[in-house]
Formats: structure tokens, sequence, C-alpha cells
């Protein structure tokens, strides 16, 4: 998987959304999984559907 560089941020201002998730990143499961680096296996992430 190719590296994409984080940006540091403390705030997110989106418009127009869906609504979002509030998860953790999991090795396995049986629900739908997105691609990210191993090393933040355990950290929580928020999903924005737009």
């Amino acid at each position: 998987m190719k590296k994409r560089p984080l940006t540091i941020a403390t705030r997110l201002d989106v418009e127009n959304i869906d609504g979002y998730f509030v998860r953790t990143v999991t090795k396995f499961g049986n629900s739908a999984k997105i691609d990210c680096p191993k090393e933040y296996l355990g950290r929580t992430v928020y999903i924005i559907v737009a």
C-alpha cells in the first residue's frame, strides 16, 4: 500500500455530509474495512459519509 502523508490538525470542518461513524481500527472483522497503515491499529477514527 502506498504511504499517504498525514495532515496534522486539531479541527476539521465538513459541510453537506450524510453522516459519520466513530470506530476503532481493527485487523479483522465482519464489517467493511478501510485501507490504513498497521501503525493505526487500535486508534479511533472518524469515517465521514458524503
